[in-house]
């Protein structure tokens, strides 16, 4: 690919959690569509590594995107490569307990990183896209933001409360030309979605309409066409990838064509 080229070329981006699984691979694909990116990550370590790997056109830096300051580093170095205008808040995790087994340092972490440092991450953003004339922020919920499951309380109320964010995020900053979606991925085989590292994990999925689990780069596809230019009439809006999760589970009992 030429340079100057790709569905990106021209934009610079911040994308979270982007030392492993998701965020990588929207780091690596942003930047192979032509933009510049900023990787953000508590792994300090490993996302440098994936930056090193990405080239010129990536810097990494330790971001606890629970810390506004983290978040005003990031910023400046996303300025240090042009007017930003992308931002992915990725970054997450998730504890698996139920309700009266959820401590309050178990609730405080979860909705921490997940709710509020996506909400810190939209606020440090607004300027400096209003000053690029625009841009594009993905944030990143999870199918457990449309439904739910038992064992989850503390996850599904913050990507419950990522889908609200999205849309009063959409309706302030649409006439600034920002426009603001969710992604709302399935499950995916990356260390959050299978953490003992199972090799049939897609056995888990094979009642549903796709019988497997996800890719983390067919998320970070949809990540890429929100990021870009061809979803601009798109805003405050869902956007799912769950192999067809949220349509049902297929029965074989009953008859099918």
């Amino acid at each position: 690919m030429e340079a100057g080229e790709g569905r990106l070329a021209g934009k610079v981006a911040i994308i979270t959690g982007a030392a492993r699984g998701q965020g990588e691979a929207e780091a690596r694909l942003f930047a192979a569509e032509g933009a510049k990116v900023v990787l953000g990550d508590v792994l300090e370590e490993e996302v440098r590594a994936v930056a090193g790997e990405i080239g010129d056109a990536a810097t990494a830096l330790r971001m606890d995107i629970r810390e506004p300051g983290d978040w005003q580093a990031a910023v400046s170095a996303a300025e240090a490569f042009g007017p930003l205008n992308v931002l992915v808040n990725n970054a997450a995790v998730v504890h698996f307990a139920s309700i009266v087994d959820t401590t309050m340092d178990d609730w405080e972490r979860v909705i921490g990183i997940n709710q509020t440092g996506t909400f810190l991450g939209i606020q440090s953003v607004v300027e400096p896209m209003k000053r690029a004339g625009g841009g594009s922020i993905v944030n990143v919920s999870s199918i457990d933001g449309l439904q739910a499951k038992n064992g989850i309380i503390a996850y599904a109320a913050s990507k419950w409360a990522i889908r609200g964010m999205t849309k009063v995020a959409a309706l302030e900053l649409g006439h600034h030309g920002i426009r603001v979606n969710s992604l709302h991925p399935g499950g995916i085989d990356t260390l959050m979605g299978n953490p003992a590292k199972m090799d049939n994990i897609d056995e888990f999925y094979r009642r549903y309409p796709i019988p497997r689990a996800g890719r983390s780069e067919e998320i970070a596809r949809l990540a890429l066409f929100l990021a870009s230019n061809e979803s601009s009439y798109s805003t405050g809006s869902e956007f799912v990838a769950d192999g067809g999760w949220s349509a049902g589970e297929f029965q074989k009992f009953l008859p099918t064509s």
